[in-house]
């Protein structure tokens, strides 16, 4: 149970930092994050940072799958941990 913890927080670290980075290149007219990365991060525990970093650096903010898609993530990951920890 530690070990799956520190995996997510390792992962909500890298989505925030993402959106950190994207927001950054996208200001500076750079090579951009691909967003199919955004939501595979999401998908495999890293919802919570990114939906963090997505509002604390105002990025993605008016995309309306981002807005929608990442909360419901969040929402699917939080439903199957309760239905796991249920089941213990």
């Amino acid at each position: 149970m530690k070990l799956l913890l520190i995996y997510l927080v390792i992962m909500n670290v890298i989505g925030f930092i993402m959106m950190a980075v994207d927001k950054y290149k996208a200001k500076h007219h750079a090579w951009r994050i691909n967003e199919k990365s955004f939501f595979l991060i999401s998908l495999i525990g890293g919802s919570l940072g990114t939906i963090i970093g997505m509002y604390t650096f105002h990025h993605k903010t008016k995309h309306w799958y981002f807005v929608y898609g990442l909360p419901i993530i969040l929402l699917g990951q939080v439903g199957l941990w309760i239905l796991y920890l249920r089941c213990l």
